[in-house]
């Protein structure tokens, strides 16, 4: 056989004197082939270090055994932990993970779809990038007939099976509480609200004002269009370059929210005790930064094994479901050193 080629079943039959069917049976304990004839071909598949054609075989079968998932980054611990979740379930299916970054890149995203569709994955998961305002690449992988889950970022005017958390719900616990403490001049650092996760978290900022009935100052609200400290160092600046009476800074994020506390303790202020800082999304580094930041918690490595069940229960089922699913998962608000605490 020659070398730096992939041994094939028509190789280890030739050097046998059988068919390739019969290869193909021995390798795959068929009654039919007598034990010693099993015996020379498993032998020599392992001299040769033969491997099975994964692709011929999932023409054959019809399935790859393979589910893709997008996500706009990997490092970060949300999407780290999201992948975490959802290999767990998938591998436990006996299922493979294809792991795909957009970048935060509509192109990239509408390209690895694409892929993933001549792939001929059995399932997709995905969390669209801010810039994904039309959804044809979504709506060709469903006419391949692929289950898709969209997770943790809503596309509101397209319809699939989803799973996300409550941003809404998140935020308006981390308000309230801050005010509940005293607070009555809080800003929020707000990311992009033409993206429907942000827009949820001001919405709940502002919500929470008018359920306690305290007036909204418009100069209290910056919005980043950014999501790392520097973008928190950025707008903690301009909010405390305009405002003396700031006593509490929500954040879109964690990452922006250390941002912020750096600013305050420049500015000479103490945190908490002059100034209160939430984040958001309780980051593996949020409990050791000092002070311990208070944030929003979110079940994260459940989004991600739902998201994949969801996907898996659409190969369980021999019927086409009429409806998709909308599943909501509730944050909860973990108080610590960087909120002033209840009297």
């Amino acid at each position: 056989m020659q070398k730096n080629r992939q041994t094939t079943i028509t190789d280890i039959a030739k050097q046998l004197g059988v068919s390739p069917s019969t290869v193909s049976r021995a390798l795959h304990n068929h009654p039919s082939i007598s034990a010693e004839t099993k015996k020379n071909v498993l032998a020599m598949a392992e001299k040769h270090s033969y491997q099975p054609n994964l692709l011929a075989l999932s023409l054959l079968n019809k399935k790859t055994g393979i589910i893709g998932i997008v996500v706009p980054e990997i490092t970060s611990y949300f999407f780290a932990t999201v992948i975490s979740g959802v290999q767990d379930m998938v591998s436990s299916a006996g299922y493979k993970l294809l792991i795909c970054q957009s970048n935060e890149s509509f192109e990239e995203e509408k390209k690895l779809l694409q892929d993933m569709t001549l792939l001929r994955v059995d399932g997709v998961l995905i969390s669209p990038t801010f810039r994904t305002k039309t959804f044809g690449h979504f709506e060709r992988l469903q006419r391949a007939g692929i289950p898709m889950v969209i997770f943790d970022r809503d596309c509101p005017h397209f319809e699939a099976d989803k799973v996300l958390v409550d941003s809404y719900d998140g935020a308006y616990q981390a308000v309230e509480y801050l005010i509940k403490t005293g607070c009555q001049h809080i800003a929020h650092i707000a990311g992009p609200i033409a993206f429907p996760t942000f827009k949820q978290r001001l919405d709940g900022y502002l919500n929470a004002h008018y359920d306690n009935n305290i007036p909204i100052r418009s100069e209290l609200i910056v919005y980043s269009n950014g999501f790392s400290s520097d973008y928190g160092v950025d707008a903690a600046m301009q909010l405390m370059a305009n405002n003396d009476r700031v006593d509490a800074i929500f954040a879109v994020n964690d990452a922006v929210a250390i941002g912020a506390i750096c600013v305050i303790r420049e500015k000479g202020y103490r945190v908490p005790e002059d100034i209160s800082v939430v984040g958001f999304d309780d980051e593996s580094y949020a409990q050791y930064y000092y002070p311990p930041l208070s944030t929003v918690w979110q079940p994260v490595y459940e989004l991600g094994m739902l998201s994949a069940k969801i996907v898996l229960d659409h190969f369980a089922s021999k019927e086409q479901r009429e409806n998709y699913r909308y599943e909501v998962l509730k944050p909860e608000l973990v108080i610590r050193e960087s909120s002033i605490s209840i009297d």
